[in-house]
């Protein structure tokens, strides 16, 4: 504790460098998500608080990061459109998702699952980064451009003849629902469709008009209407928005470049500018919760979200365990993963309560805390008081910020999450798959399959084909690498180990010598059923070397129990060099040991089967 206290004033002016230069991150990527800057605000709050208080990294800033808005945004957009559009019904189930992720990642550090986080292979987290980077950048085109579908007369008119029909639909089920549709008398039905008035007609228009914008497929869809409707007002806001951020960095790195935009942009649109479009208003006063999903949500909604959820909090883990390493690195310490996720955890699910967004740990927030002074957790912390502070002064300042300001900011977070080390890893990488004359990288394979499926279809499915691809190509790697490393011969044939070497009854064609490398798997089992149909029928005696083989799972065993039964039926003599273990284990719980193979011919050493052989003879 003396220690905690001891570093106050570097985690005071880290605390307050961190929260500051969150700020404009946590309104952009709250309005990037679709539930608007307030919910930003309120998970840099909660989130950069509660992680702090409780995680396992003492100088990491959490808060929205680009990766988890980004899945944060498709769920949302999601649930809002299944939802007839309308934020306020599905609000409770969206904050009902992000608390459960939390509870998940809370469960995952109790688990102790935080140290297998490091085996996502990086092909997936590569492509995934660079979708995310791609998302931001494309979705963020028309707010950059000044355009809103729903704003669009010609563009919402075209979506009329659909809107009406959905609510004469609707009226048909709620009509069902209640017992007034009676096949003998319509008239109720006639009466209320004839009853629908043109407002809702066009609010159902601008509904739809809003959907078929979203998404990259759908910002692309809309891009011509974007590019013959742009307002030169927002897009020159934007514009100078993007050119302040990358140019003041070549001036000084000493004050956030992005606050700084921030600032003056919004000063130029107040003093210049009198029509620019600002964000959503932020609400005065401390957050309240939002008791609606507990008194409005019903647990059968929430079971289609369960996977999406812990894609979510597993999104989540990743993004706050490679900036812990950032700042181990930084600040020769070691960070305590499993506490991580649970302190990440009660903070998500924390600020879910409240209408926050979700967020993990933040690398370029947590760099600046570091480089600021910040030493101990009580940094974090300020970081999340000094929002907090921001939200109940200067609430009605962050609500004058230009839309298309946090859009320009968010351009340069698009740009800048982009893993651009693995793309300029592409043309070096081995070509270990062939199509036709053309060869191609496995990785580069996987990469680009998660960023584009990432990019036009499901970040979350996208991550989980991912992973498949990646298993399975790895599991072909290995069991081709076993296949290459084991042979099977006749002693005269054998590459034979150094000490097998100079030994002659080793050479005798009578000894087959079985090496066997690697772990014996089922991606290598039908390379070593191969290599086992090169036993020459003439030897009489098989000799399995396991030196090398320290895992065999249960493919694996039984391929080894189909060759020693067709081994025995030819009456061969078998014998075990060295066995493992684990794979001595897992043979005797079938009865591989001594069924197949007696106790007498299992030898610890090579010695210890050569004098068997020499007894024998």
């Amino acid at each position: 504790m003396k220690k905690t206290f001891f570093h106050i004033k570097g985690d005071l002016f880290g605390g307050l460098t961190a929260g500051i230069v969150a700020l404009p991150l946590a309104l952009a990527f709250g309005v990037s998500s679709g539930l608007g800057p307030t919910a930003g605000l309120y998970g840099a709050i909660f989130l950069s608080f509660f992680a702090a208080l409780l995680g396992g990294t003492n100088t990491q800033i959490s808060g929205p990061t680009a990766p988890m808005t980004a899945v944060s945004m498709v769920i949302i957009g999601t649930l809002i459109a299944a939802n007839d559009g309308s934020v306020e019904k599905a609000l409770p189930i969206i904050l009902a998702v992000f608390i459960l992720a939390g509870l998940m990642q809370v469960a995952l550090g109790f688990l102790k699952l935080g140290k297998y986080i490091r085996y996502i292979p990086y092909p997936v987290v590569s492509g995934f980064m660079t979708a995310i980077g791609l998302i931001i950048l494309i979705t963020q085109l028309l707010p950059v451009l000044g355009y809103y579908a729903k704003e669009d007369i010609a563009y919402v008119d075209t979506f009329k003849p659909q809107a009406e029909a959905i609510i004469l639909s609707n009226i048909l089920e709620e009509e069902a629902g209640e017992g007034l549709l009676v096949l003998d008398d319509f008239s109720e039905t006639v009466s209320r469709g004839s009853a629908i008035s043109q407002a809702q007609i066009l609010e159902e228009s601008q509904t739809l008009a809003a959907k078929s914008a979203s998404g990259v497929l759908g910002a692309i869809r809309v891009l011509p209407s974007a590019l013959q409707n742009i307002s030169w007002i927002e897009f020159l806001l934007a514009l100078g928005t993007i050119i302040i951020i990358y140019g003041f960095k070549r001036i000084t790195t000493a004050v956030p470049s992005t606050l700084v935009a921030l600032v003056v942009m919004t000063g130029v649109a107040i003093l210049f500018v009198p029509s620019y479009r600002p964000i959503t208003a932020i609400p005065q006063g401390f957050p309240v919760p939002k008791w609606e999903i507990f008194t409005e949500l019903r647990l059968a909604k929430l079971v289609p979200y369960v996977f999406t959820a812990l894609t979510l909090a597993l999104l989540g883990a990743i993004d706050s365990l490679l900036t812990s390493v950032v700042a181990d690195n930084m600040t020769k310490t070691r960070h305590k993963p499993n506490k991580e996720l649970i302190g990440q955890g009660i903070g998500n699910s924390i600020s879910a309560m409240f209408g926050g967004i979700p967020g993990a740990g933040a690398t370029i927030r947590t760099v600046v805390n570091i480089n600021s002074g910040g030493k101990t957790r009580i940094s974090g912390m300020i970081a999340g008081l000094v929002l907090l502070m921001i939200l109940l002064l200067f609430s009605s300042a962050a609500s004058t910020i230009p839309a298309a300001v946090l859009a320009g900011i968010l351009v340069t977070v698009g740009i800048g999450v982009m893993d651009y080390k693995g793309l300029r890893a592409i043309p070096s990488l081995p070509r270990d798959i062939r199509i036709g004359k053309m060869g191609i990288s496995s990785e580069v394979v996987v990469m680009l399959v998660v960023m584009f499926l990432s990019t036009v279809w499901n970040l979350v499915y996208a991550v989980g084909i991912g992973l498949i691809m990646a298993s399975l190509m790895f599991m072909k790697k290995i069991g081709d690498l076993t296949e290459s490393s084991s042979e099977v011969n006749t002693g005269s044939k054998e590459k034979l180990w150094e000490d097998e070497k100079g030994i002659p009854v080793l050479k005798s064609d009578g000894i087959a010598i079985k090496h066997i490398n690697g772990p014996l798997f089922f991606g290598s089992t039908d390379g070593f059923q191969k290599l086992a149909k090169t036993i020459s029928e003439e030897a009489n005696t098989v000799l399995f070397r396991f030196d090398r083989m320290e895992y065999i799972d249960q493919s694996g065993l039984y391929a080894l129990e189909d060759l020693l039964v067709e081994l025995s039926k030819q009456q061969k003599r078998i014998y075990f060099i060295h066995l493992p273990k684990q794979p001595r284990y897992m043979m005797e719980r079938i009865g591989l040991l001594p069924k197949l193979v007696p106790a007498a011919n299992v030898f610890e050493e090579l010695p210890d089967f050569l004098n068997h052989i020499k007894s024998q003879n």
